[in-house]
């Protein structure tokens, strides 16, 4: 295929092309338009694509690290590079693929951060101890970020429709536009349905609104009000034990699989799409907890984590 186009209009074409054909989400084409605007400023606008070499690439990349950039932010520059030249390369518009022989750079293992029982229990019950932002809707928030592993951003977007009769499950849009239906814990349909029962109270008009979670003014929630009602349960205010509400997925993951549940079906219910993903998780708990353990017990070792006690996969990554 004879290719006319620029680099710029090219990149705004495969834009398009994975918002509109692949249906990606719009937070994740932001990423790929802010990682391609980094290229573009390292590379001749003017040149053709097909002029560009791996060894070009290979110092678009290191001009990264030389900025300090993160190594999960150099990946997935690497990443959005590999899937724009790929791109190219199917539709003809290069003849070899520079990109595909790129590789991931190393970064360091970082555990999810998680909380413990008792932690968990007092975040769940602070919405009932403090007089702020909307106790009721709060609570409801947190026991049910906490019981179904749900991420922010689908937990925003549930709606009544989504609901079951009980109030025991909800259908949630995940990544990818895949819908998977999620479980709440007697303790978070409790709440929804108090929570449910105040938000007629309060906003009359709620009625109308196929929104589960609203904000304070009776709009549907977003996902940056969600992390603020984390925060200041979490913060000196409360438990004065910051988390974020990711950390809530973590910990549902990590105490699903710390009490025998089936790996695939913690990789279903978390809408994981590789199960290397949920396996992380099987060595979180081991590691936090010989960490805690050297910290609290008198004969522990101290704060470092001893490497004999360890799974061989975790000790490869200490």
């Amino acid at each position: 295929m004879q290719n006319n186009k620029n680099i710029a209009d090219l990149i705004e074409e495969f834009l398009s092309y994975i918002f509109g054909v692949r249906n990606v989400s719009p937070r994740t084409v932001e990423s790929y338009r802010n990682d391609m605007a980094h290229f573009l400023q390292m590379i001749d606008k003017d040149a053709p694509l097909s002029s560009i070499t791996l060894a070009d690439l290979q110092i678009c990349i290191a001009s990264l690290s030389e900025q300090n950039y993160a190594a999960t932010s150099i990946n997935r520059f690497i990443s959005a590079l590999r899937t724009f030249f790929d791109y190219c390369y199917r539709l003809g518009y290069i003849s070899t693929n520079p990109a595909a022989r790129l590789k991931n750079i190393k970064a360091p293992q970082k555990m999810p951060k998680f909380l413990f029982q008792s932690e968990s229990d007092e975040l769940c019950a602070m919405p009932d101890k403090l007089n702020i932002l909307w106790p009721v809707r709060d609570k409801a928030i947190i026991e049910c970020l906490y019981s179904s592993g749900c991420r922010v951003s689908e937990l925003a977007g549930i709606k009544i429709a989504d609901l079951d009769k009980n109030l025991r499950s909800a259908i949630v849009l995940g990544k990818g536009s895949k819908e998977r239906r999620v479980y709440f814990s007697p303790e978070a349909a409790a709440a929804l349905k108090e929570y449910l029962e105040d938000r007629l109270k309060k906003f009359p008009r709620a009625k109308d609104m196929p929104e589960v979670f609203l904000n304070m003014q009776g709009n549907k929630i977003s996902r940056t009000s969600i992390y603020t009602v984390i925060s200041r349960y979490s913060g000196v205010e409360g438990t004065n034990h910051p988390v974020s509400p990711h950390a809530l997925r973590h910990t549902f993951a990590t105490t699903m699989l710390n009490n025998g549940a089936d790996i695939r079906i913690v990789q279903e219910l978390l809408g994981h799409a590789n199960i290397s993903t949920t396996q992380r998780y099987t060595h979180v708990t081991t590691a936090q907890l010989v960490k805690t353990y050297n910290q609290a017990h008198p004969h522990g070792s101290g704060a470092e984590i001893d490497k004999e006690i360890l799974p061989a996969e975790e000790k490869q990554k200490k």
